[in-house]
């Protein structure tokens, strides 16, 4: 895959490329665009895929009014699938309140064989799922036995809360089915579907006849009539009439439920005008919690599943418990109950005789479970042992999912609030390591890593770098990754120190001169010590101050503060003949012994070494720049200016660039193994591009 990146801030052209199934690492200084080129690629990609990002948002200051200057990305239409680690997935996806990354079951249990294996469970259960579900009898039949629980109201020690229909409707009696004394000439009216209006209708109109005894409706006298009229207001309320009206036909609905006891018990209490004793309500107490009860069976039923097999060794008894034992629902027990409950019984009887391959499929779907949990937080908790932390993984039961937690090594107990309890330092490689879980779970076809493990200790680095990148399973291994760094350290141990540990990466180190990022190929022969690098490059063909430039740091990595180091020091400090320092630290001169001594030394890697010719090359400002101009690298060109500015005031201003110049660029000094600077500039170009205006102005 080959990315070619256009007007994106800092780089004004540059091509990289990425081979697919690999490990691609990016090596580079500081500002050389690595950032540039994950956001780049990301947004680039996102835009591909029709998302809201833009690459505007990269467009250099000098190509702002400039349409020709627009950012651009080639080479990554065929990514589908990518994935970033950076500061925005810490903060959107790891550490959540309740577990540690967002998805935890999905990532670490729910994968395809899980989903297999559940499907085969689903596949043996369908059937009599399917066949409650499907029957509109026990639906309808379920759906009354809610309603008419609904109708008793709240739960109460004894008889039915008051607010119920139940209670509001045969408290006081049924004066609906046994018309009161004096009302007979009212029957039609009073047991009509819709009395409850007349009533009402019967009431509204009762005010006016203390206005006058005429009739409010017809102007004809009630007088004689009036006890009869009130009556009906006395016997009769519209809201205890309405909810009479819906509980019968409740009841009416639900007669072929009941056994024929229950139902004439049932019809006495209906009907009876004085209201229920506490016998009768005890009774029908009894009756609505076998409705209940039956309800609550019936909705387990239709909900069977894999949830009911917490215990797989008791399948076969959980299936028997899902069975409905009429006999002990006595007031229920009718012909039509009978048939329903049949229903049920014999789909799980069904069931029960392929129950030996359902346990089996159980048992096994248990057992990948615990698989999966067990490899998946080993893979984490070696990791967390490997770097030095003092926590572990579990991956927590929780409901019918399980969520990945943090826990205590010390102290027993899961770890609260992690986000704020660990380090910074802690909370990136745990989030290095959960995202790798989380893009293997995602298949990601393409995997960014923007500089992710260079601010951690050597011991600690090399623990994620085996966690990310060695393992055959569970690991970035074999999957297309783009890890952007300036660390060389990761390149040294997969490379040079463990190649049989670790998939060769492909490693290029990135340059950007002017704008224009182009890479080169690391390989393993790449890889020295400086010792190695300093007598090479002693010794190549180039201007001897250059190549001395090698040698004297040769013997300052050796620890040799012999002669020929003071022969050297004193050269490139423009000294007109050469010093040491005596032993009260002020410098002395060379004896002509010890001049000879000390260039005959240096003489056996660079044999045309003269003092006394070199120290007035070094000496003349002119000499120096042509010299500095045609340095092909930024390491000697360094070097160079030192030399130029080692006997002036002036030089660069900025105290950041002045302390790379004088600390920072001896960089060999902090790493055993590195590339050479003469054939990889591993001196960011800001620092010459700063150099370059004080040597241009000398």
């Amino acid at each position: 895959m080959e990315v070619r990146i256009r007007n994106c801030n800092n780089i004004d052209e540059g091509v990289i490329n990425i081979i697919p199934n690999k490990l691609n690492i990016k090596y580079a200084a500081n500002g050389t665009g690595k950032s540039t080129v994950v956001r780049a690629i990301a947004l680039s990609v996102r835009e591909n895929l029709g998302g809201a990002s833009s690459l505007n948002e990269l467009t250099p200051f000098k190509c702002l009014n400039v349409q020709a200057g627009k950012p651009a990305v080639e080479g990554v239409e065929e990514v589908k699938n990518l994935r970033v680690f950076d500061e925005s997935y810490i903060n959107d996806f790891v550490f959540q309140p309740d577990e540690l990354v967002k998805g935890s079951f999905d990532i670490f249990i729910r994968d395809k064989e899980y989903e297999a294996g559940m499907e085969e469970i689903s596949v043996l259960t369908r059937e009599v799922k399917g066949a409650l579900v499907a029957d509109p009898e026990i639906l309808e039949l379920i759906s009354d036995l809610q309603e008419l629980s609904s109708a008793f109201g709240k739960p109460v020690k004894n008889g039915f809360h008051a607010s119920s229909n139940v209670a509001k409707a045969f408290k006081a009696g049924n004066k609906v089915a046994s018309i009161p004394k004096g009302l007979e000439k009212y029957t039609p009216l009073i047991q009509h579907d819709q009395n409850y209006r007349w009533i009402k209708w019967q009431q509204d109109g009762k005010a006016f006849l203390d206005i006058s005894t005429d009739c409010p409706y017809c102007t004809h006298s009630v007088k004689d009539t009036i006890e009869t009229i009130n009556l009906v207001s006395e016997c009769y309320e519209p809201k205890s009439i309405e909810s009479l009206s819906k509980t019968i036909a409740v009841f009416s609905r639900l007669d072929k439920y009941f056994s024929p006891a229950a139902r004439q018990n049932i019809e006495s209490f209906v009907k009876n005008i004085e209201g229920y004793t506490d016998a009768q309500a005890a009774y029908i107490r009894e009756v609505w919690e076998q409705i209940g009860r039956l309800a609550d069976r019936l909705v387990r039923a239709q909900n069977f599943g894999f949830s009911s097999f917490r215990n797989v060794e008791r399948v076969i008894e959980e299936l028997n418990n899902h069975k409905i034992d009429l006999e002990l629902y006595v007031h229920l027990n009718s012909a039509t109950t009978a048939e329903k409950i049949q229903v049920v019984n014999k789909g799980i009887d069904g069931l029960l005789e392929r129950a030996g391959k359902l346990q089996g499929c159980v048992v096994k779907q248990k057992r990948l479970i615990e698989k999966l949990v067990k490899s998946n937080s080993s893979g984490i908790n070696d990791f967390l042992r490997n770097a030095g932390y003092s926590y572990s993984v579990k991956l927590v039961e929780d409901g019918e999912i399980y969520r990945l937690k943090l826990m205590h090594n010390s102290v027993e107990g899961e770890v609260a609030n992690v986000r704020s309890h660990l380090s910074y330092g802690e909370r990136n490689a745990f989030s290095l390591v959960l995202f790798m879980y989380d893009c293997l779970k995602s298949e990601a076809d393409l995997i960014v890593l923007d500089d992710p493990i260079s601010s951690f200790d050597k011991n600690k680095k090399y623990a994620i770098v085996e966690a990310l990148f060695r393992k055959e399973k569970n690991s970035f291994r074999d999957k297309t990754v783009l890890l952007l760094t300036h660390d060389f350290e990761p390149v040294v141990d997969m490379m040079l120190h463990h190649p049989d540990r670790f998939v060769r990466p492909a490693v290029f180190f990135l340059e950007n001169q002017l704008g224009n990022l182009t890479e080169k190929a690391v390989e393993r022969k790449d890889i020295q010590t400086f010792i190695e690098i300093a007598m090479v490059n002693a010794k190549k063909d180039c201007h001897e101050i250059n190549r001395l430039v090698y040698l004297r740091r040769y013997y300052e990595v050796i620890a040799n503060k012999q002669l020929s180091f003071d022969v050297l020091s004193s050269l490139f400090h423009k000294r007109q003949l050469p010093t040491k320092k005596g032993g009260d630290g002020e410098h002395v001169l060379l004896t002509d012994e010890e001049l000879l001594e000390g260039t005959t030394h240096i003489q056996r890697f660079v044999d045309t070494f003269e003092y006394n010719r070199l120290v007035e090359l070094v000496r003349n400002d002119a000499r120096l720049k042509e010299l500095y101009y045609a340095s092909k690298n930024n390491y000697e060109k360094l070097h160079i200016y030192r030399m130029l500015f080692d006997d002036k005031s002036q030089g660069v201003e900025s105290d950041v660039i002045r302390k790379f110049i004088n600390e920072a660029f001896h960089i060999e000094n902090n790493y055993i193994y590195q590339l050479s600077p003469s054939e990889y500039q591993l001196v960011p170009q800001y620092v010459i591009d700063e150099c370059d205006l004080f040597v241009q102005g000398l």
